[in-house]
């Protein structure tokens, strides 16, 4: 990895430019948006539509070659569209697109470029309007979603569920399993015996969360220089 070359009060004036991005540009765009969200390179994550709501301490990650995309398109006005529990982390690249409602649950978790669709978008036999049945997608509390993988319309997966890299979900998956393939199935139960620790389990302690990252970034970024960083963009080491 790169070394950081920033002075610690550049990094914090990068944190609050991307903080009046997200307040100018994003939260009029959501139904909701709770405390505390952790969104970086909000210019590289797209909203359309909705409603879409995100509830509180939210990771969410977008970068230039993958976008992150969260849709709602509906005729419809009385729909659920797009519901984010707390806790949750949304990886770069991952895509939502809910014709009636997609609900994903607290401390769930969706490695880059998953996709998640309530709809097939258009009929079998007529192929030029959307399908009348609408379906919806649940993901349970803390369920985790492979890279790439796809959850389609109308399925339920169940809380603590793994969903393996690559997998296609067209049925419900229960509780506490992992299931990957094609299209996916369970291959193994998790240990009932083993603590499971979700993410509102590890950072629900904002303030004591704020001071441990603050000290690791001081730690981190310690010695750095304006001129140093400047000298670093223009001729980089090999570092």
């Amino acid at each position: 990895m790169i070394r950081d070359k920033r002075p610690y009060y550049i990094k914090q004036a990068w944190y609050r430019l991307q903080d009046f991005y997200v307040r100018r540009y994003l939260v009029h765009q959501l139904s909701a948006l709770g405390p505390h969200p952790y969104i970086i390179k909000p210019w590289y994550i797209e909203l359309f539509g909705s409603p879409i709501s995100i509830g509180s301490h939210v990771t969410l990650l977008g970068c230039p070659d993958k976008r992150t995309r969260l849709t709602v398109w509906s005729e419809k006005k009385e729909i659920d569209g797009i519901r984010i529990g707390d806790h949750v982390l949304i990886s770069p690249g991952v895509r939502i697109s809910a014709a009636n409602s997609i609900h994903i649950a607290d401390s769930c978790m969706l490695a880059s470029h998953a996709y998640i669709t309530d709809s097939d978008w258009h009929g079998i036999y007529d192929r030029s309007l959307p399908p009348e049945t609408r379906s919806k997608v649940v993901l349970e509390e803390n369920v985790w979603i492979g890279d790439s993988a796809i959850v389609c319309k109308g399925v339920t997966i169940g809380k603590n569920t793994i969903i393996g890299a690559g997998a296609v979900v067209t049925c419900d998956i229960p509780a506490n399993v992992v299931a990957a393939g094609n299209p996916a199935r369970v291959i193994r139960k998790l240990d009932p015996a083993r603590e499971i620790i979700t993410r509102k389990d590890r950072y629900g302690d904002t303030e004591k969360m704020t001071a441990v990252l603050e000290t690791a970034e001081k730690d981190c970024l310690e010695g750095n220089t304006f001129l140093g960083w400047i000298r670093s963009l223009i001729a980089p080491g090999s570092e």
